[in-house]
């Protein structure tokens, strides 16, 4: 039996994070592999607030807000109010955070080389299939495509229930 989309790429997601978090521990550092959208957010040392880290992170706000949740928990980041809005907190790399970039860029380098070879051995790259998969569901949800299928399938079986009539 052929698995379907979602069962494909969650095995594939976990195929790779399970690799990705292998390597933090093979270096040695207590590091989860979600977190690292929100790290690449802030390395650059501007405080953001988790819209802004979602933004630059392409990830959606409930991912960030969860996610720099769990990182506080680890002191990975730190917040502070904003200057300019009472109601926003900011976000920026804790002391702790700050001093794992360095170990972290070294195996997000890795990592990188690794999604190339990967790349390299498949007749399409896969990252670039991926970045085709988001511009389309960017342009048609995968709900809406939802949607007109199963339109699609109900006025076909109408059509079909109607024509076979005498």
């Amino acid at each position: 039996m052929k698995q379907g989309l979602g069962t494909q790429l969650r095995h594939l997601i976990e195929l790779l994070d399970g690799a990705v978090a292998a390597s933090y521990e093979e270096a040695g550092i207590d590091y989860r592999p979600r977190f690292t959208p929100v790290m690449r957010a802030l390395a650059e040392g501007t405080p953001r607030t988790v819209g802004q880290i979602a933004e630059a992170a392409g990830i959606t706000q409930p991912a960030a807000t969860q996610t720099v949740a769990l990182m506080l928990k680890e002191d990975l980041v730190a917040t502070m109010p904003s200057a300019t809005d009472a109601r926003q907190k900011l976000v920026r790399l804790s002391d702790r955070g700050r001093a794992l970039l360095p170990q972290l860029q070294r195996c997000w380098a890795a990592t990188a080389a690794a999604a190339a070879s990967l790349d390299a051995d498949m007749p399409h790259p896969l990252s670039e299939a991926l970045a085709q998969a988001i511009a389309a569901l960017e342009r048609q949800s995968f709900g809406a495509r939802i949607r007109a299928a199963r339109s699609s399938l109900t006025h076909g079986s109408h059509e079909k229930t109607t024509q076979e009539k005498p």
